[in-house]
């Protein structure tokens, strides 16, 4: 999970809005992103293969 992503509408920066449960995100759930930039609202549902690929 990414607190930023590059927003696909515009290229600026989503930031993420879902709060993180305290024993973290489990596959399934749906993560809210807005961008800085233009407004766009994006939902990404998170994955497992996602946790594999955060920066150490």
């Amino acid at each position: 999970m990414y607190e930023t992503m590059t927003c696909p509408e515009c290229g600026g920066t989503a930031h993420l809005l879902t709060p993180a449960p305290a024993e973290g995100f489990t596959p399934g759930d749906v993560l809210v992103y807005r961008c800085a930039d233009c407004g766009a609202r994006w939902d990404v549902v998170y994955e497992d293969d996602l946790a594999d690929e955060q920066p150490s």
